[in-house]
């Protein structure tokens, strides 16, 4: 579960694909890039979607989710078939060796609650007790990380709003420097491309993200409790090769 991060090129073509296809398509009906690139815009923009967020949000929730943006691009490894072959491994060495050498495996755990499993194991709780502790932290790294994947989907739904206000402040700088043309043009700019960052940062990252998110956590939620039913399941002494073709059944 703690194996090196493998690049997720999916989502790194489908960002770069959005984006090109937007430009090009900018560039196809006559438009200047340059055109697109306004510093007052994205600061409004990008400036006043933070600021949403981190209203709504503890520090620690909105410090998580931008440490777990980083999946999108090296999304945890989810290899359930070499998770299944660690647990009879360890059912394994229970059953020759007794269930107190598996503290020994504790020790070089690396796994938060595979560590904690094979210390409660070490320790003899029985399989009903196990799966009352581990159930709790499960539950409790499950809430944690869709709190924090939900302040991309906030920044989502501010992003498009916040880019409208953008371009309402582009046209009252435009309406207030109507006596002079020389300033209508970066006013208008600043209206227009303000929501275009707005409706694009939202549609084209932000909600992207957090959907993403949730889909790798889920992942992780599911090797969780093939881990958690395994501790069980050795706990109650049942056979590694019946453990095994149960656990099989949580993927396909």
């Amino acid at each position: 579960m703690n194996k090196k991060a493998r690049v997720d090129w999916n989502s790194i073509g489908g960002i770069v694909l959005a984006f090109v296809a937007i430009i090009g398509g900018q560039v196809l009906e006559g438009g200047h890039v340059g055109s697109l690139v306004q510093a007052a815009a994205f600061l409004i923009v990008m400036g006043g979607t933070i600021g949403a967020v981190l209203l709504q949000s503890p520090i620690k929730i909105f410090l998580n989710g931008l440490r777990m943006s980083k999946w999108v691009v090296f999304p945890p490894v989810h290899a359930p078939q070499e998770l299944i072959k660690q647990i009879i491994g360890w059912s394994n060495i229970a059953r020759k060796e007794g269930l107190l050498a598996l503290e020994m495996q504790a020790a070089t755990a690396k796994d938060p609650l595979a560590r904690k499993g094979l210390q409660l194991l070490a320790d003899g709780s029985s399989g009903e007790k196990l799966r009352e502790v581990l159930e709790i932290d499960v539950s409790a790294q499950e809430d944690y990380q869709k709190q924090s994947a939900r302040i991309w989907e906030a920044a989502g739904g501010y992003a498009p709003t916040i880019g409208i206000l953008g371009a309402v402040l582009g046209l009252i700088h435009v309406m207030e420097n109507l006596s002079d043309p020389s300033l209508l043009g970066s006013g208008i700019a600043v209206a227009f491309v303000a929501t275009i960052y707005g409706v694009a940062l939202a549609n084209l990252v932000f909600l992207p993200i957090a959907n993403k998110l949730k889909i790798l956590i889920a992942e992780q939620v599911v090797l969780q409790e093939i881990l958690l039913d395994g501790f069980v399941a050795i706990a109650n002494g049942e056979n590694p090769r019946f453990i095994e073709n149960r656990l099989k059944g949580y993927f396909i």
